[in-house]
């Protein structure tokens, strides 16, 4: 009896045993393969202007979300991005306005061509239009523009290109406010970012049609105004407006702000004692708002 007892006890721990070691084997099941939504980013590679309104107003998209795309090292100031903010809420019903900072290695190259620019942009790029979010997107560079001519003092500060995107040729800008000392890297980056985006705004008869004729004859969609923020003195490629990416072209910018002509006008600015300040005129204002801006 006693030996029987023990027998029983062995069998029942082999049959713990075998079941446990059945258990531990049986195949994991495989978690469900996650799908993800293709981002559909067609409306943001439009024409520069194209999406004015909609920057200005909230009728579709109530909040921007701006990506500041930029190479280790050559992230903009602070300053110039607190007045960059403070310039949206100035002219469009942007409330909601979100700042995303993305680091990235550098491109290795000498300089860069727009549509170099356009293409770090399709690798990199985060910020799209979501919902009732409009996504911008920023580059700013540790190489010059191509075009760029520094014996004879031409060189280009910045440059719009689509509806939603723009470059600052941050190298540039830096080596360009380091020839005065009274000039900040801030105040030529303020100034830069600023007449670009007024492009974006649609600027001049750029998508935002002008309510009185004050666009300058030999300047495309700038303005005639002494003053102006969007009257610098500009370098045009090629197309001269606004383009789009085809098979068999490259893109183009609409504009390429020079920085012999920032530079003149932050020192007009600077004589009157506030060289951050240089202001969008009445007629540019006019425009914004008769496109839905403030």
């Amino acid at each position: 009896m006693k030996y029987l007892r023990i027998w029983s006890i062995f069998l029942c721990l082999g049959f713990v045993l075998a079941c446990t070691k059945k258990s531990d084997d049986a195949p994991e099941s495989k978690p469900e393969e996650e799908t993800t939504t293709p981002v559909d980013k067609s409306a943001n590679l439009l024409g520069t202007g194209d999406s004015a309104n909609d920057i200005l107003s909230n009728d579709k998209f109530s909040k921007l979300k701006v990506e500041i795309a930029y190479v280790t090292g050559f992230r903009p100031t602070q300053e110039a991005m607190d007045e960059f903010v403070s310039y949206l809420k100035t002219y469009t019903f942007k409330e909601n306005i979100e700042m995303v900072f993305n680091e990235l290695p550098s491109p290795d190259k000498e300089e860069l061509t727009i549509q170099e620019i356009a293409d770090l942009e399709t690798e990199n790029r985060t910020a799209y239009n979501d919902g009732e979010t409009l996504g911008i997107y920023i580059y700013f560079s540790d190489a010059p523009s191509d075009g760029d001519d520094e014996d004879e003092g031409l060189v280009t500060l910045g440059a719009v290109y689509r509806n939603t995107s723009m470059v600052i040729y941050e190298v540039t800008v830096r080596r360009l406010a380091a020839r005065s000392i009274i000039i900040t890297d801030a105040d030529v980056e303020t100034a830069t970012i600023n007449h670009e985006f007024g492009h974006l705004f649609g600027l001049v008869n750029l998508g935002t049609t002008p309510v009185n004729d004050h666009e300058d004859d030999e300047s495309d969609n700038h303005c005639d105004i002494p003053g102006c923020l969007m009257r610098a003195e500009l370098q045009f490629g090629p197309q001269g407006k606004s383009s789009s990416i085809s098979a068999k072209t490259e893109l183009k910018s609409s504009c390429s702000l020079s920085g012999n002509s920032v530079m003149t006008m932050l020192e007009k600015s600077t004589s009157k004692g506030s060289v951050n300040a240089v202001p969008l005129d009445a007629e540019c204002i006019l425009d914004l708002k008769s496109n839905g801006g403030r």
